[in-house]
């Protein structure tokens, strides 16, 4: 007992229910592993490198706090009471940053404002019919997944929450389950981020498989009206954050992020755009990365739904793929076969990874045809699409 004492980490394996243990091995390894994956690039380095160490320590460093129980110096994510809040603040190390970032989305924000940053609105200008369109097919996974979730035993909220990682967009997924399923936050934000690294891997041979070679290789003309100035970008961006948060007011702090990220680089405002980019943007994703990893504890993953919610991830993100390439299709008939299919991927908004996937297949076929402003702007209505079905699932599910 003294050495359990002594070297707690190790101590309280042999003190822990089997199955916990067992856990709490097969999440070190993984941990170790994501961060392997990260280095090489298989994987996405800025998230799964803190998360694997996160990961790692969190499932080690278990320590005795009483003959009958075990916990972590890391975080406590289910604390709720103000007392036992304010206890656990002083002395879980990275509580301050789940409580005050986390628990209301204040990161999720953070890292859409700097999506908007990143972001471009002059490609929808240019063909907004054609991205919004793309877009709204991309959402099947979205939607289609909230049946299918509740067939498998999930209640309204939680089938909506899984829902969302159709949107392949990480801040709405991690706002959506603080919302709806916050008991279910850890394993669908952790399954979304680890699934959404995966698109690289599993999106191209979608498009391969339903996409011909001669479909991919086709050459889009672009019309003449390429000339958007940042003035009308930035009464886009304004009539666009007004308009939507009047629709859809539980999706206002999204809505204000991604726009006025936006709106900041179109007015020049170097320094703002600069802090928001290299900053606030890069300090959210090290945390959000690490803060995942962290919340990686054995007893909440072996939560029975966590399979039901890999299964649901995969459904999910596979339907707004083959959706997305569907509108792509449409938008083919639509413009006299003078399309691009592929550019239906890219709805699919996870900013910039699908448009570069969809770019990336098409000149692999075709060095001749760049369909990239296009992907943009679809991935670009993608955001808006998925924030407002987040909205929506927000607001009415619990009415349900």
């Amino acid at each position: 007992m003294n050495l359990a004492i002594l070297f707690q980490g190790v101590g309280t394996l042999f003190y822990q229910e089997p199955h916990i243990v067992v856990a709490r091995i097969v999440l070190i390894i993984a941990g170790i592993s994501l961060v392997y994956l990260g280095k090489k690039g298989t994987l996405e380095p800025l998230i799964m490198i803190p998360m694997g160490f996160g990961m790692a320590a969190v499932n080690s460093g278990v320590l005795f706090f009483s003959a009958s129980k075990t916990g972590t110096l890391f975080v406590d994510p289910l604390v709720s009471d103000t007392d036992a809040l304010m206890s656990v603040l002083q002395i879980d190390f990275l509580q301050p940053i789940y409580t005050f970032t986390f628990s209301n989305s204040l990161i999720a924000c953070i890292v859409f404002m700097g999506v908007g940053v990143l972001a471009d609105v002059g490609n929808v200008l240019r063909y907004p019919f054609t991205s919004m369109l793309i877009a709204l097919f991309a959402e099947l996974g979205t939607v289609a997944t909230f049946p299918i979730a509740t067939a498998m035993g999930l209640n309204y909220s939680e089938a909506a929450a899984i829902s969302i990682v159709g949107t392949a967009d990480g801040p709405m997924v991690l706002f959506a389950s603080l919302m709806l399923a916050p008991e279910l936050f850890v394993p669908i934000t952790v399954i979304a981020y680890l699934y959404l690294s995966l698109t690289y891997g599993g999106y191209p041979f979608l498009i391969r498989l339903m996409i011909p070679k001669e479909y991919r290789g086709i050459v889009v003309k672009t019309s003449k009206k390429n000339d958007v100035t940042s003035g009308q970008k930035i009464v886009f961006d304004t009539i666009a954050c007004v308009l939507l948060s009047l629709l859809f007011p539980v999706a206002a702090p999204l809505f204000l992020s991604f726009f006025l990220g936006n709106a900041i680089k179109e007015s020049g405002l170097i320094k703002y755009s600069q802090l928001i980019e290299d900053v606030f943007l890069y300090t959210a994703t090290f945390f959000l990365g690490l803060m995942l990893g962290i919340l990686c504890e054995a007893s909440t993953i072996m939560n029975p739904k966590v399979l039901i919610l890999l299964i649901l991830g995969i459904v999910a993100l596979t339907l707004s793929g083959i959706g997305g390439i569907i509108g792509g299709y449409v938008v083919y008939l639509i413009n006299n076969k003078k399309f691009n299919p592929t550019i239906g991927i890219a709805g699919v908004s996870c900013i910039p990874s699908t448009a570069k996937i969809a770019q990336h297949e098409v000149a692999y076929i075709n060095k001749r045809s760049i369909i990239l402003q296009f992907a943009m702007g679809a991935s670009i209505c993608g955001v808006i699409t998925s924030a407002i079905l987040t909205g929506i699932y927000v607001s009415q599910v619990p009415l349900l």
